[in-house]
């Protein structure tokens, strides 16, 4: 999990509903990403028996490469972290759980953890019935030898925010290269236009082990525009995702949370008092 100011409260929500609902917390081990070394004393501060590590992230690798999308929040270079995970965690770690800031468990993530990966460097729930062209500009899809990227692969969109990730795997494919590659064809011709998700399904889409869609109801922070509220997709949930403009813990301190923020907030270890932020 990344380890950012903006998000350190939905964070440290996402710490806490992982422990509760495990059975077997003592077994957690987090590895945090972050530019900011103090973030990792303030989780201690409320997590003070957490089995963690904290792994520097230095945005200068990636900065040139970012292009500027539709929300402001999808630019900041620890957005694109996920990218440089195999090289920022130490080799000794073959397989992890990466997680987004702004979601919550209400099961054991144990029993994501162990999804088999086929061979595949990651696994993550797939929506084929989503719309995957619009990813894409229309620069991409008039080119011929980029719209032939998907060609022979059954490509479905997938969201980055929880990922079981195969690091070995990943090291001997060179898929951070792979990535890099995309974003810096990105820079000389525009051919997406959503952050840091596009480059993942250049790479990986069609080419990932399956997850069940109730470890990741995502878009509860509703689209990249106005961040409207949002039901629940139909069917049973281990994981909720607020992916998306509007999230939780902001909605709230503006009196207007949308109905389901009501299931993040009693893992919320932040309330106002005085007029501030305190733990």
């Amino acid at each position: 999990m990344t380890l950012d100011l903006h998000y350190l409260r939905g964070s440290m929500a996402a710490i806490l509903s992982t422990l509760q609902h495990s059975s077997c917390p003592e077994n957690i081990r987090f590895h945090f990403i972050s530019s900011l070394p103090s973030l990792h004393k303030t989780i201690l501060l409320s997590f003070p028996y957490l089995r963690c590590q904290l792994h520097i992230f230095a945005p200068s690798p990636v900065q040139g490469l970012i292009s500027t999308s539709i929300r402001q929040a999808l630019d900041s270079p620890l957005n694109y972290a996920r990218n440089y995970l195999p090289t920022l965690l130490p080799t000794c770690l073959t397989k992890i759980l990466y997680l987004d800031s702004d979601l919550i468990l209400v099961d054991d993530v144990a029993d994501l953890a162990a999804t088999p990966l086929l061979g595949k460097p990651l696994a993550a729930p797939e929506y084929c019935n989503a719309n995957f062209t619009i990813y894409f500009t229309p620069t991409f899809w008039s080119n011929p030898s980029l719209s032939l990227t998907f060609a022979g692969r059954d490509a479905c969109y997938f969201n980055t925010g929880v990922m079981v990730i195969d690091l070995v795997r990943w090291r001997v494919g060179g898929y951070t290269r792979r990535i890099v590659e995309w974003m810096e064809l990105q820079k000389r011709m525009r051919i997406y236009e959503l952050g840091s998700l596009p480059p993942f399904l250049l790479v990986f889409a069609g080419e990932i082990a399956s997850v069940d869609h109730r470890w990741n109801q995502h878009g509860l922070g509703g689209d990249n525009y106005r961040g409207l509220c949002r039901d629940l997709h139909p069917g049973p949930v281990s994981l909720l995702h607020w992916s998306g403009k509007g999230k939780p813990w902001a909605r709230i301190d503006s009196g207007r949370p949308c109905p389901l923020d009501a299931l993040w907030a009693p893992y919320d270890l932040l309330v106002r008092e005085n007029g501030g932020i305190e733990s």
